[in-house]
Order: C-alpha cells, then structure tokens, then sequence
C-alpha cells in the first residue's frame, strides 16, 4: 500500500483487496489515458483517475496487445498551481522501474531539489521527438503530506523584513557566483554560515527553536525526494474526496523563499491553518515540468 494515498483521501483503505479492487476500477474506467514507448520500444501507458479537484492516483503499466494491460506501479498525485522554479531540471530514470525523478541546483533552500516526475510520459514523448523538439522552460512543485502540524508565526517588523530580503538576495547572488567557482564567493558563504551557528548556539539557551528558525527545507530519512519543512501559509482551501467524502487542506507554503503547494489529509494535521502561520511536517516533494508551447 502506498504511504501517500491517505494524502489523497483514501486514509480508511485497509487491505490489499480494496486497493486491488480501486486500482482494477482506474484501469476499466480512467478519466485520461497516455501512451508512448518507453526506452525499450515496449507501448507503455499512464492512465490517471481524478477523485478530486488536483487530486487522483495514476496507474503506469504496459500493453501487451490492443488491450491487454499489465500494471507496473501506482500512486497517488496531487497536482500544484503556479511556477515553483525556472532553474534547470535534470532527468533521472530510477533503476527498478519506468519512473523518473526531476533533480535541479535550487539556490534558495541551499540543496538539490530532487521531485517525483508527474509528467513521466509526456517527457518520453518530447524524449522520441526529433524535429521541433520543444524545451522545459520551468517546473511546478507540489506535495503530499501525512503529518504536519500548525506553527504560531515569528513576529517581524518592517525593519527585519527588509533586512531578511536583502540577506537572501545577496545571499542568492553568493549562491549563484559559488556554483561559477568564485572562491571569495565560497570564503563569503562559509562565514556567514559560522556566524549563523554562533548566534543560534548563542539564542538556543534562551529561546524556543522555532522562535529563531523562520523556515527551513531539509533531506528526511533515505529517500531522496522526501524532505523535511517548515513554511509560512500563504493561502489554502479544503477540497474533498469525491470518493469516500474524505476532506484535506492544500496549503500555499513559502519555505525557504521557494513557493509550493501541499495536500495533507485534515486527520493528518495538527492545528488550524491560516494566513500568516507556519506548517511544519515531512512531504513528499512531487512535480512537472513545463515545456515551451
């Protein structure tokens, strides 16, 4: 059973027979239908069912025949608004199946951020097009999420929310001339992040944490494209499971100055969210590229 699909609306499956019973009605009845060859020359599809708005599971398998469908794997996606980043997205294939992650050198949250690719067969199309091959020009980042929980925010005057723009945009500039091999730029960086952990050494023995942290983006546990965050709520709404009725938030979050969207189940959440406070939680980091029109 796949970890995410309770992100989705389906907390309440139990067994191996009811998935089996809702991945074999997404392959009769699929709302969207994609084929392609993969690498191999093999007719591989996805086929997607929503069961809410942006929310719904994808099904990825082969033909054998007109209509014979094996299905390879499954998951559940939830599908973000807006444009997250404009830098370059490298494509991986992962070794066990046809299934590819977006990885790209994003300066704002200071790691490689690595997303499930969503948008798999569209980017084997575009891969066996030849002539007039069109180019990504951004992606769109969105989450899953099965716990996270509500943080009060940091008050911050006028005055340190100028400063707080300044520092991330000279320190983009510092990011940005490191990865070209400036050295200075690298001198810069590492004092700045010695003077960092002096003042937190410093204010950790008289303050909460959270009180000196803003936000933060950070790797979890093995796998590579899960992360562990904590961002301002920008906006959010509720939607439902058309399915099993089954309601979630998606949260407009701002961590780290990079802006996406997470779907969590409200039974996963902790708290009440609104504008101007905080999620913390572990996601799933999902995502599509988008190429030139």
């Amino acid at each position: 059973m796949h970890n995410y699909l309770r992100s989705v609306g389906f907390g309440k499956l139990k067994n191996k027979n009811e998935i089996d019973l809702l991945i074999n009605e997404i392959i009769q009845h699929p709302d969207k239908k994609i084929i392609t060859e993969d690498s191999y020359g093999n007719v591989f599809a996805e086929l997607n069912k929503e069961f809410g708005e942006f929310i719904g599971i994808s099904v990825r398998g082969y033909y054998v025949g007109d209509d014979d469908f094996h299905a390879e794997y499954y998951y559940p996606y939830f599908i973000g608004s807006g444009v997250t980043t404009e830098e370059r997205v490298e494509i991986e294939k992962r070794s066990d199946r046809e299934a590819y992650a977006g990885i790209c050198d994003e300066m704002r949250i200071g790691v490689t951020l690595i997303f499930y690719l969503q948008n798999a067969v569209e980017y084997l199309q575009e891969c066996r097009t030849k002539n007039a091959k069109r180019m990504p020009i951004n992606a769109t980042i969105s989450a899953l999420s099965t716990s996270g929980k509500i943080v009060l925010p940091v008050y911050k005057n006028e005055n340190q929310i100028k400063s707080g723009e300044k520092y991330t945009n000279n320190r983009n500039h510092l990011m940005a001339a490191a990865r070209d091999g400036d050295e200075e730029a690298m001198e810069s960086l590492t004092l700045e992040d010695i003077d960092t952990y002096s003042m937190i050494s410093r204010r950790i023995m008289t303050e909460d944490i959270l009180t000196i942290v803003d936000t933060f983006f950070m790797p979890h546990g093995i796998e590579s494209d899960q992360y562990s965050i904590m961002g301002e709520i920008l906006d959010f709404y509720t939607l439902d499971n058309k399915c099993t009725k089954e309601k979630m938030y998606v949260l407009t979050l701002n961590s780290n100055h990079l802006v996406f969207d997470v779907c969590i189940n409200q039974e996963d959440l902790l708290g009440e969210p609104a504008v101007g406070r905080r999620f913390k939680g572990v996601v799933w980091m999902q995502g599509k590229i988008n190429y030139q029109m």
